[in-house]
């Protein structure tokens, strides 16, 4: 299992981000490598609730990217039938 630093660098690249806010990326790498650390379960609360938080900011900046889901799929089959000759 990954540490939450590891997660998160995964999650940043991932959601392509980086260059974008950098800034907020590297606070979201610091609060994770607190989580990491030996210490108090106080602090890793605190560090966990604001992870959250940059990671939900991070999230809402990311580009939307073109995933096909199952709608999608489903018109893809009808446009290309209706587009086959008779």
């Amino acid at each position: 299992m990954p540490t939450n630093a590891e997660a998160t660098a995964a999650e940043i690249e991932r959601l392509l981000v980086g260059e974008t806010a950098p800034g907020l990326a590297q606070l979201a790498l610091t609060l994770a490598e607190t989580m990491d650390e030996r210490g108090g379960a106080t602090a890793k609360a605190n560090a966990g609730r604001e992870l959250r938080a940059v990671l939900e900011s991070l999230r809402k900046l990311a580009p939307v990217t073109a995933e096909n889901d199952r709608v999608d799929e489903l018109s893809s089959r009808r446009r290309r039938r209706r587009d086959r000759p008779a």
